[in-house]
């Protein structure tokens, strides 16, 4: 049998040439990959689990079932872990490989975190968020804060639900607001208690006893949303319409060296999942608090007239101002939020209505 006719024969019978070797080492690094113990990481979110099945469970549970087998986050959620205050430097020690919150509730230790979760008036819209960082420059200015500490990369920001007031008692004039003891986030609370407000920190999990024990008179952590899906419209009664934010501000972070151990491709499959939770909230909280307004049935609907809910909203214009004077840092952004601003009023309808 000639050298020619022999290569034929073994072709035939299914027995490897050094053509057919060669392929198949070429394709020995995924099967490497497919053998090798998966990344593994512990997150937590800001979101008790009731709030979590909407706002990062399914975008986890997409990752891990995407990542086939290379990388897999085990999720945790509110105070679970570590409290919430706590979160960023339990990141940065690599307690907790990342992270989903706002960067005022984690005390980030860059002066940009006063812009995170509500901050006054920044917004009318959920597309509001998505729209500064990603076509009037926020996206830039967080990445360089964050490049200033050690520890901790920021992955992007996205819009949640607006900030209204649910309580037990009717609110219908800013003189109802004082002396209400209000679950609220950091900064937002540090611009409320101009108007009398208290503002309360409490685990998340204390805050549904905490209203029936009257501990608190009301919540400023959320829109109606929320109040129906972890169950703080069962124990309030009333629910303001005006808010001081029309949505907050949240963002996705990762312990540096827990990050850049993630091969690339993954990395760009957690954004993915990332995007597509932040295109889920867009949707869900626009029906809900529309729904919950007019089917909820279980909070009735206050309001404080236009012309006196103005004082607030000038009072926070006054407030940038001084969050301004922090930083040269802060003064970029709040000129950009400025700018934002006059340009949605002159574009009047849709995008603004006052």
């Amino acid at each position: 049998m000639t050298n020619r006719n022999r290569r034929d024969f073994l072709k035939k019978a299914g027995v490897a040439t050094a053509a057919t070797v060669g392929a198949a080492t070429v394709g020995a690094p995924y099967v490497h990959a497919q053998s090798r113990t998966p990344i593994r990481w512990r997150m937590q979110t800001y979101a008790g689990p009731a709030l979590a099945a909407h706002v990062i469970k399914p975008s986890i549970d997409a990752f891990n079932k995407a990542a086939n087998g290379e990388m897999e986050i085990e999720l945790f959620y509110a105070d679970q872990l570590v409290p919430t205050g706590e979160l960023f430097r339990a990141m940065q020690r690599g307690t907790i490989d990342a992270v989903q919150s706002d960067d005022d509730s984690i005390a980030a230790p860059v002066d940009v975190s006063v812009f995170g979760g509500y901050f006054p008036f920044a917004s009318r819209y959920s597309l509001d968020v998505p729209t500064l960082f990603h076509h009037y420059g926020l996206k830039e200015i967080w990445e360089e804060a964050y490049a200033e500490v050690d520890g901790v990369t920021w992955l992007g920001a996205g819009a949640w639900d607006p900030c209204n007031f649910v309580t037990r008692d009717p609110i219908r004039s800013l003189e109802d607001l004082r002396g209400k003891r209000v679950f609220t986030f950091p900064t937002a609370g540090r611009f409320l208690s101009r108007f009398g407000v208290v503002p309360v920190t409490l685990p998340w999990e204390d805050i549904e006893v905490a209203m029936q024990t009257r501990e608190l008179d009301g919540i400023a952590w959320a829109g109606i949303t929320e109040a129906y899906t972890v169950g703080w419209a069962d124990v309030a009664s009333y629910y303001l319409t005006n808010n001081i934010s029309g949505a907050w501000a949240g963002s996705y972070f990762a312990n540096s060296d827990r990050w850049n151990e993630v091969p690339e491709h993954l990395q760009t499959l957690f954004k993915l999942c990332m995007d597509n939770s932040h295109y889920y909230r867009q949707h869900w909280y626009w029906w809900g608090e529309a729904h919950y307004r007019t089917t909820g049935g279980k909070l009735e609907l206050t309001s404080i007239p236009e012309e006196e809910w103005q004082t607030l909203e000038d009072a926070a214009l006054e407030f940038w101002d001084e969050i301004a004077a922090e930083s040269d840092r802060n003064a970029r952004v709040v000129q950009i939020l400025k700018d934002y601003r006059q340009t949605m009023q002159q574009a009047g309808p849709p995008y603004r209505y006052s």
